[in-house]
């Protein structure tokens, strides 16, 4: 009886091991990716959120690869002077951020970058309201990581506090889309604009997923 009790106990015991593994194999899955739960709709039924890691992380991944072209990055730096030309040096006349992100004292934005790309080679871009992000909120995307930048752009304490329709709405901003005419002897950003906005429709609309890496 004894014998027959310590065995019951010790399959029993293996029953337990054996879920608690599943489980922990379960958890590191889950934990692999990262959904922001904060991101929410604005009431806006049209948009609904359909949670998909494999789908999001997939879509993401195009994202990435568009804001880490030069188009994206160069306004987007680590520091407080913007990046120039296709291999993304410092802007050769060094203007300063600023407060808003529109430079400081005489060395505005808009003194030399006007509401159109200016013709020829190596000529002022231009395009309406050309700044960088302002200095409370700098939304850095030179060096960071898939995951890092993910998980940055849906921080409303980050992004401006856009929720999911003002980031969808995003991707048609005049700067963004000047990404994709920014004048002659410029590299475009690896994919359309029309497969960049459906990544970011497709990023956001399956949870927001970041990569783990």
């Amino acid at each position: 009886m004894n014998i027959f009790k310590r065995n019951q106990t010790l399959g029993q015991y293996k029953l337990l091991l054996t879920l608690g593994v599943i489980m922990l194999v379960l958890t590191a899955i889950v934990s692999a990716f990262s959904y922001d739960t904060n991101l929410t709709p604005s009431g806006d039924l049209n948009l609904k959120v359909k949670k998909d890691s494999i789908k999001s992380v997939e879509a993401f991944k195009k994202v990435y690869a568009v804001l880490q072209s030069p188009r994206c990055m160069n306004c987007h730096p680590s520091g407080d002077i913007p990046l120039q030309g296709d291999k993304s040096k410092l802007h050769a006349m060094f203007p300063k951020r600023g407060h808003e992100g529109k430079g400081m004292l005489t060395m505005k934005c808009g003194n030399c970058h006007q509401d159109e790309n200016t013709a020829g080679l190596k000529t002022p871009p231009g395009s309406p309201n050309w700044h960088l992000p302002p200095a409370d909120m700098k939304m850095v995307f030179q060096g960071k990581s898939a995951y890092e930048l993910a998980k940055q752009l849906v921080d409303r304490k980050q992004n401006g506090n856009k929720d999911l329709k003002a980031l969808i709405a995003h991707a048609d901003d005049g700067l963004v889309k000047w990404g994709w005419e920014p004048g002659e002897g410029r590299t475009l950003p690896p994919i359309s604009h029309a497969a960049f906005k459906e990544a970011w429709i497709t990023w956001l609309t399956t949870g927001a997923y970041a990569p783990t890496k």
